[in-house]
């Protein structure tokens, strides 16, 4: 069979899930790294930690305490390894990416209680761009397509 828990904070554990899904999916996207890589490189060890400070304090402004500090969070990270994240799959498979549910929700909620997020605001605006270019190609792109699908 499966194991299961309860959870005494179940709201802790969603915003815990956010703290990962916000931060290492947009990320993995933007830069096509896996999971150990953001990691382990200091710049993107750096930006992820900064990063997922942004969502914990969101969390914090709605009384949420994480019960994993940052660090505990990204030793976890690291240790799964080359694994990439669903949103730079998606992005590989030309799929729609899921920003508004993997980040622009949190960016929506911390204006409601008043939390800046300059940094994940950055990343969702990238990715926007991000999505709209390799859904919508430019004239040269589709020009190319055209020309190397001609049978």
């Amino acid at each position: 069979g499966v194991k299961s828990f309860l959870l005494d904070d179940l709201r802790g554990e969603v915003w815990l899930k956010l703290l990962g899904t916000a931060v290492f999916n947009p990320l993995s996207a933007l830069t096509r790294a896996t999971m150990v890589d953001m990691c382990r490189h200091p710049a993107g060890r750096q930006l992820v930690t900064n990063l997922m400070r942004e969502v914990e304090a969101v969390a914090n402004a709605f009384g949420v305490k994480l019960r994993l500090p940052i660090e505990g969070r990204l030793e976890r990270a690291e240790k799964i390894g080359r694994h990439k994240t669903s949103m730079l799959q998606d992005l590989e498979a030309g799929r729609r990416l899921e920003i508004d549910a993997l980040v622009g929700a949190v960016v929506e909620i911390a204006r409601w209680v008043d939390v800046e997020t300059p940094r994940l605001e950055t990343i969702e605006a990238a990715l926007r761009l991000l999505d709209q270019q390799t859904r919508n190609p430019g004239p040269r792109d589709q020009l190319f397509w055209r020309l190397t699908s001609i049978t």
